[in-house]
């Protein structure tokens, strides 16, 4: 029986790369962020403005490529620092992939997009070539990033349901009128001060901190303060949903 040489080259078993297989895919990977603040009353995304082709003049979502040696929760960081300051992120969480063989005219490009939320009451400095935009009326935008934004704003409604993450969207302490006010921006309807304070309360999300806002000119009895309890993403009622008013 003849044996094999030590060094004599061994075949690729079946599936392995070898003369006449096909080679494996090569392809890019980079992280977006859909960076999202409420902003005078109204829900807004951090977009900067692309400079080079493709779709030059456009505007896109932070991010990059992945450097070497990076993963992505690393990657994204990095590349939310060159447009705002990562400090003013209170919750980063990642979203999803998106890997349409199209999306990048250049060459295949896999994406994995992040949501991230700034408090109210935070005003981050940013690039000249960046800057807030409503999240329901987007610019002309690059690639596929203004669905990307829709993904983002989906997840940021359903989480506001099942979770605290309400703490993410508002400042330390609030009243409850200045709450619903961020809930009403998020959620795209109506929320009703008297049922989340009570829808909260009942879950254990939020408590008073036993100091009110002095009443205005008007008058009328003093606006308690409230805190989230706690300001890391807790799921309170994975089976809650927060419905538009009259919704069946």
């Amino acid at each position: 029986m003849d044996i094999p040489h030590a060094n004599a080259p061994v075949a690729p078993a079946a599936g392995e790369e070898g003369p006449g297989r096909p080679q494996p895919p090569r392809f890019g990977h980079e992280a977006l962020a859909v960076v999202l603040q409420i902003r005078d009353g109204e829900l807004c995304v951090l977009l900067w403005r692309r400079a080079l082709p493709p779709y030059e003049g456009f505007w896109a979502l932070p991010g990059g490529a992945l450097g070497v040696g990076e993963d992505l929760g690393v990657s994204i960081r990095r590349q939310l620092a060159q447009k705002v300051d990562v400090r003013d992120l209170a919750h980063l969480e990642q979203l999803e992939t998106r890997s349409d063989p199209e999306r990048d005219p250049r060459h295949r490009t896999l994406a994995t997009a992040y949501l991230g939320l700034v408090p109210a009451d935070v005003d981050p400095i940013v690039p000249a070539d960046t800057g807030w935009h409503p999240a329901a009326d987007l610019p002309a935008m690059a690639f596929d990033h203004a669905s990307v934004v829709r993904s983002g704003r989906r997840r940021l409604r359903a989480k506001l349901g099942y979770t605290n993450v309400g703490f993410a969207l508002a400042p330390p302490e609030f009243t409850m009128s200045q709450l619903s006010g961020y809930y009403c921006s998020a959620l795209g309807h109506d929320v009703a001060a008297t049922n989340l304070r009570r829808v909260l309360l009942r879950r254990g999300q939020i408590e008073e901190t036993g100091r009110s806002v002095p009443s205005g000119r008007s008058g009328g009895r003093p606006a308690a303060l409230f805190r989230f309890r706690d300001r890391n993403l807790q799921i309170t009622d994975e089976f809650a949903v927060l419905r538009p008013p009259n919704a069946s």
